[in-house]
């Protein structure tokens, strides 16, 4: 999430929603902001995961949503295609990612009596 302004850099075709250099757009460089920070939430949440469930549910669930609009809007849109190859599973990665973590970690359980 920290790495969304060079990935749109790099690969504009994949990350950024319009033409030109990602700082030209003001929505790009809004959502880059949400990200980043909320990328420094989630690496300082790791620390204490128990404690940070509510923002790790958060990331998992608003980056499936976030994911799905943007594969309607790839397709609606032809010239939006990369973003099924970039945007897209990157969001799905970062789901399945802490999903699989929380769970296998066991947080959040009931205690065994």
């Amino acid at each position: 999430m920290i790495l969304l302004y060079p990935l749109a850099v790099v690969w504009p075709a994949g990350w950024a929603w319009h033409h030109g250099a990602p700082y030209q757009s003001h929505y790009f460089m809004m959502i880059v902001g949400v990200y980043a920070t909320l990328g420094v939430f989630l690496c300082n949440a790791a620390r204490h995961p128990e404690a940070n469930l509510s923002l790790i549910w958060f990331a998992v669930c608003s980056s499936v949503v976030h994911a799905a609009i943007m594969a309607v809007q790839s397709f609606s849109s032809g010239h939006h295609m990369g973003h099924l190859w970039g945007d897209v599973p990157a969001l799905l990665l970062v789901a399945i990612v802490l999903s699989v973590l929380v769970r296998s970690s066991g947080i959040g359980r009931p205690a065994e009596r």
